[in-house]
């Protein structure tokens, strides 16, 4: 073959040929491997980000005189309509194009031409996808602060309505000691607050631009890549190529962090079920959220807390499959890095929805004061505000311990509760318990007496609502 002949045969090849790669493949993919290895079935979510991230390439290689001007705004046109048609569902994803990047790609090149082609100049599929992946959580990880400060509210008006409310403390789910319900709900709004301070320290850590490390050692254009992290809005760069392309852990912390709120929604969920069933009673979950049953007309079952708890197990699923995905790659990129998405994916969307769901079902919570009220009065949890008391009066604490033990044994064989107690009954365990013991004993009493930061006198449970509420705004 001349050389007018392998000209023709290499043009031809370039022409017919529909992937990014070069002639260097004797025969085609084949259709299971090419089903087997696609990603646009779920990366294409990317798709606006894969735009936002091509934009500020294009322009970058225009200000650096790599390509003209004239082929940065016909990119700039091209990608533009593009957008309009991904944004209007109009964008035909096709499945021999394997992803989403030579999907725009290759709808650009038929738009625009030659121009369209330069536009990949100096970066690869390797940075893309890691940039693209950074833009879209970056935004995830904005929407999923915005969830988790709209159930912090919940949260609190619910508290502030019952900052006085008082309910059984468990320990071991055994009553313990007296608190508000206002006390223990602020207990969450404390747990999401760090949640919310993980994912804004993951996010500075999610906002570095891999693009530009080309496809793991760089690119030899002289690329300007400090205007694409500004034109982005990155804090900084990826400053080593290789870890550029290749690790993921921005996305395992996201998960880890996504893990930790779904096991406190989940901790939550379970009190939700127990609080609302006949034996406790203490609250009722708007219909709204739960269903009934296909046999027993009489059930109310509290499905929304139930699937948030089945739910945690399907996080921390993902963020098992991240960390073994992860573990055995060599560096830099390997094809097992396209198996990050769908758990990513999944987490953020289970996550986001549940956030939203039980803002809203917290604000169709109904307390029965009554029932928790009975609760807390049984069970002896005011007998360790009697070891207090006797140890104010002098008695070693531990003494003090082991006399209201001796009490308590004998009011549960009497089948009574402290407070029902004679004061002549309380002093031969103790002569210097007096007639005040019984305000001691009451369930307000109780709590008055933590009167301390962090504590569960009401007054305290107020000021913490009115500080989470300036923390948050």
């Amino acid at each position: 073959m001349n050389d007018t002949q392998k000209n023709s045969s290499a043009q031809s090849a370039l022409n017919k040929k529909d992937t990014s790669w070069s002639g260097r493949f004797n025969e085609p993919v084949a259709a299971l491997v090419k089903k087997y290895t696609a990603s646009i079935s779920f990366d294409q979510r990317l798709a606006v980000f894969d735009i936002q991230g091509s934009l500020a390439h294009a322009q970058m290689l225009g200000a650096q005189k790599i390509i003209s001007a004239d082929d940065v705004r016909a990119i700039e046109v091209g990608l533009a309509e593009i957008l309009q048609e991904v944004e209007a569902g109009q964008f035909e994803w096709l499945l021999d194009l394997e992803d989403v990047h030579l999907n725009i790609e290759k709808r650009l090149t038929d738009k625009i031409g030659d121009a369209g082609k330069r536009l990949h100049t100096g970066r690869s599929r390797n940075d893309q996808v890691a940039t693209d992946v950074r833009l879209w959580l970056r935004a995830t990880t904005d929407q999923l602060l915005l969830g988790l400060r709209k159930l912090q509210l919940s949260l609190l008006d619910l508290a502030e309505t019952h900052f006085d409310t008082v309910m059984p403390g468990f320990t071991h789910l055994q009553v313990a000691q007296p608190v508000t319900f206002g006390h223990h709900l602020m207990a969450y709004v404390e747990m999401l607050k760090r949640d919310a301070e993980r994912f804004g320290d993951a996010r500075r850590r999610i906002n570095r631009l891999p693009l530009g490390a080309a496809a793991l050692a760089g690119t030899s254009y002289p690329i300007d890549r400090e205007m694409v992290a500004k034109s982005l809005g990155f804090d900084d760069v990826c400053e080593n190529s290789l870890d550029a392309v290749s690790d993921r852990d921005f996305a395992i912390e996201f998960t880890f962090a996504a893990s930790l709120v779904m096991t406190h929604l989940s901790r939550l969920s379970e009190e939700l079920i127990l609080w609302s069933s006949p034996r406790f009673a203490f609250i009722d979950i708007a219909d709204r959220f739960c269903t009934g049953s296909s046999i027993m007309p009489q059930k109310k079952n509290p499905d929304v807390p139930e699937l948030v708890r089945g739910k945690t197990g399907r996080v921390y699923g993902n963020l098992t499959s991240l960390l073994t995905l992860m573990k055995g790659q060599p560096l830099a990129y390997n094809k097992d890095n396209q198996e990050d998405k769908e758990p990513l994916f999944d987490t953020a969307d289970t996550l986001l929805v549940t956030l939203e769901i039980y803002a809203d079902m917290m604000r169709g919570i109904t307390v029965n004061k009554e029932n928790m009220r009975q609760a807390a009065s049984e069970g002896f949890a005011t007998a360790t505000d009697l070891a207090d008391y006797l140890a104010k009066k002098g008695m070693p604490f531990r003494d003090a311990h082991e006399v209201v033990a001796l009490a308590v044994r004998y009011a549960v064989d009497q089948k009574v509760e402290l407070s029902d107690l004679s004061l002549a009954t309380l002093q031969q365990f103790a002569p210097s318990i007096a007639e005040d013991v019984y305000t001691v004993l009451t369930l307000e009493g109780s709590l008055h007496s933590r009167d301390h930061i962090g504590g569960t006198a009401p007054a305290q449970v107020k000021a913490a609502i009115a500080r989470a509420r300036v923390a948050i705004k």
